[in-house]
């Protein structure tokens, strides 16, 4: 049976605006409310605005133009969106990526980390040990992917660290999905615990090792 992965929230916003915009609702360079009013008009907080005015950003929907405000983008993009893309990926598939990414952010993390990418990194470690023990699933999640996402960006390679933040939401659903509980978090704690102190002693073979062992629990 194949499994379903949940729309959040902010899928669901950002699957709203993007229906207003390909009916014609929203024109070629209309300005949207700002996130206060979209907060208040769809009932939600303004992090998950935030966050389905990303997905629209990722699709060429939207364009933001800081200081001004949130536009419809004049020639929006023909072909699938690759954060869309990712939506309807298979479980199977979004697992390989999720291998490889994590992986090869693990070894460039090692060389290419500076003192404050470890200080993201520990915060999302700690973040996650307390939301584990606690037995706390949800907070857990968000800090196990948050604590890689951490790694993606101490790697230095931009273009990884966006394909990570790209993938990071689906990851979230799938892992929603299969753990019932904290207990896997539990158990591959020193497992993380090993791989924040291999890129803290910019050692990339080790590093690379911890990730693949996180991988293969």
């Amino acid at each position: 049976m194949e499994k379903i992965i949940k729309k959040s929230l902010a899928d669901e916003v950002a699957a709203a605006i993007a229906a207003k915009i390909k009916e014609g609702r929203l024109a070629k360079n209309a300005q949207l409310p700002t996130e206060v009013e979209l907060a208040s008009s769809y009932g939600v907080g303004r992090s998950t605005i935030r966050e389905a005015i990303k997905i629209l950003v990722h699709a060429g929907l939207l364009r933001v133009q800081h200081g001004v405000g949130m536009f419809v983008e004049d020639k929006p993009s023909m072909k699938e969106p690759f954060v869309q893309r990712v939506k309807r990926a298979k479980a199977e598939e979004l697992n390989e990526v999720r291998k490889l990414l994590e992986v090869k952010i693990a070894e460039l993390a090692a060389m290419h980390h500076r003192d404050e990418d470890l200080e993201e990194i520990r915060y999302w470690l700690h973040e996650r040990s307390i939301a584990s023990l606690n037995g706390e699933l949800e907070d857990c999640i968000e800090a196990d992917v948050n604590f890689h996402l951490a790694i993606a960006r101490a790697s230095g390679n931009s273009l990884m660290e966006e394909l990570y933040q790209t993938v990071a939401e689906s990851l979230k659903s799938w892992f929603r999905h299969i753990y019932e509980d904290t207990t896997s978090f539990t158990d591959t704690g020193k497992l993380h615990e090993d791989l924040l102190l291999h890129i803290k002693d910019k050692d990339p073979v080790a590093a690379l090792k911890a990730a693949e062992a996180i991988i293969n629990f």
